[in-house]
């Protein structure tokens, strides 16, 4: 009985059209990151659970994929009934030391932890690989993903804070954005903002319920903080604070007035405003910096800049962020090693890109040239240019059958080849080859030295 082929929900295959474009935002980020002199790492899919767990605070944890111990673990426990277990739910037993990695900012802090002593420390690195989310899929949300993240850990320096600022316009500009809106908040600000209301002990509670403020509106927020035990005038002090309305250097004015009696507020005052400064010297050309006082992305473990980045013209999530985290390293034994860095979303960046319509102006790498199979003797002269070409560096292919001429134009078409290259009995013998430009039409016959320049200069 044949079964029905499917692919698990929030998961996708990719085609080579699509792959195409996909390799197209990777290379372009990893040129971007190589420039800024950000080094390539990889870590494991699997981590060990205790290395993710309480990583990502409350709502994070619940999103962890864990994963059951392994067959041979179940083959040795007498008269188990998977079916039976889960309907009762008791397998957490059997969950492994395992799960899939979340992000790849705590696996690269093990990563680091590990090997310090390999490492030349400010350590830059960046790192292209996939994720897993337990999440609901939805648009622009998959439960496996890509990131694409760089990193500097070992340094304090807030010229790292500004520079990432300088990657986002960058890579965003070579991926052929026209604008995007990087927004830009301070953790040690939002703790700040917690003490000024009078709730310093509850800045979890208000970084997770004011994450969702552009999602459910200011009402349902301040239900969620209600919930968590903050008080009415303590939400007003919030909201006072969060909705101040100026460009950037006049929040941290308002700031510093609002912060006077919180040290930690006036910290995260004073690196905004270096940061900001420091920004002048990065000339950004795609991107608008926003000092945005509603940001608080939910992580735990973030301590000082924290950044977003949203397209400008289309209503989507974000697709990138970011931040610094003081001491993550610390978790696994290697205390006082500060990092910052930020995320490219990909597969959110990918569906923005296509909504936008900025693939038509990429030249996405595709083959040039099919040989047409005459079979016979002038299967065997084609077979033998085809090394010649491929030796020179031209992306050809011979098709395999000596089929109807009709057949193999339409797959040329198919493979999107720029020529159709023929040699019948009379290019054999003349020792040329007739290209057809399968664009506009047009037809020559060179001798075959001048045919593989012909092709190199196109």
């Amino acid at each position: 009985m044949s079964q029905k082929p499917s692919i698990p929900k929030g998961t996708r295959d990719f085609g080579p059209e699509v792959m195409s474009r996909r390799e197209f935002i990777f290379d372009t980020l990893k040129s971007v990151f190589r420039k800024y002199a950000y080094q390539p790492i990889e870590t494991p899919s699997m981590e060990k659970l205790d290395v993710l767990t309480g990583k990502y605070g409350e709502e994070g944890d619940r999103l962890i994929f864990k994963i059951l111990n392994s067959g041979d673990y179940l083959r040795k426990t007498k008269n188990f009934d998977f079916e039976q277990e889960r309907a009762s739910n008791k397998l957490t037993p059997l969950i492994s030391e395992k799960a899939l990695r979340y992000d790849l900012t705590v696996p690269f802090a093990r990563f680091v932890a590990m090997n310090q002593n390999d490492l030349a420390f400010p350590f830059k690195r960046y790192q292209v690989q996939p994720v897993w989310r337990a999440d609901r899929p939805q648009k622009g949300r998959y439960r496996e993903f890509y990131q694409c993240d760089c990193d500097v850990i070992g340094s304090d320096s807030l010229l790292n804070d500004a520079e990432l600022v300088a990657i986002y316009d960058e890579a965003f500009g070579a991926l052929g954005f026209s604008a995007v809106r990087i927004l830009l908040n301070n953790r040690k600000i939002l703790a700040g903002t917690a003490e000024a209301a009078g709730v310093p002990d509850q800045l979890v509670d208000m970084c997770v319920a004011i994450d969702k403020l552009d999602k459910i509106g200011e009402e349902k927020v301040r239900q969620e903080l209600g919930q968590r035990g903050i008080e009415t005038a303590s939400q007003d002090t919030i909201f006072e604070i969060i909705s101040f309305e100026g460009d950037n250097f006049a929040k941290v004015e308002m700031l510093k007035k609002a912060f006077e009696g919180s040290e930690i507020g006036q910290k995260g005052v004073a690196e905004m405003e270096e940061v900001l400064n420091l920004l002048k010297f990065f000339p950004l050309s795609t991107a608008e910096v926003e000092f945005d006082l509603k940001l608080a992305r939910g992580l735990e473990y973030y301590t000082g800049s924290i950044y977003e980045v949203k397209a400008v013209g289309v209503e989507f999530g974000s697709l990138g962020g970011g931040g610094r985290y003081d001491d993550l390293t610390g978790i696994f034994g290697v205390p006082n090693l500060s990092g910052v860095g930020i995320s490219f979303g990909a597969d959110r960046i990918y569906d923005v890109m296509e909504m936008l319509d900025l693939f038509k102006k990429v030249e996405l790498p595709g083959i040039q040239a099919i040989l047409i199979n005459f079979g016979g003797d002038e299967f065997v002269a084609s077979l033998e240019f085809l090394q010649r070409l491929r030796q020179a560096g031209i992306a050809a292919e011979l098709y395999p059958d000596a089929a109807k001429l009709k057949k193999q134009f339409k797959f040329a078409d198919k493979r999107n080849a720029r020529y159709a290259l023929s040699i019948g009995s009379a290019e054999k013998a003349n020792g040329t080859v007739a290209i057809k430009d399968l664009k506009s039409g047009d037809q020559i016959t060179l001798d075959q030295d001048a045919a593989i320049q012909h092709l190199l200069g196109h």
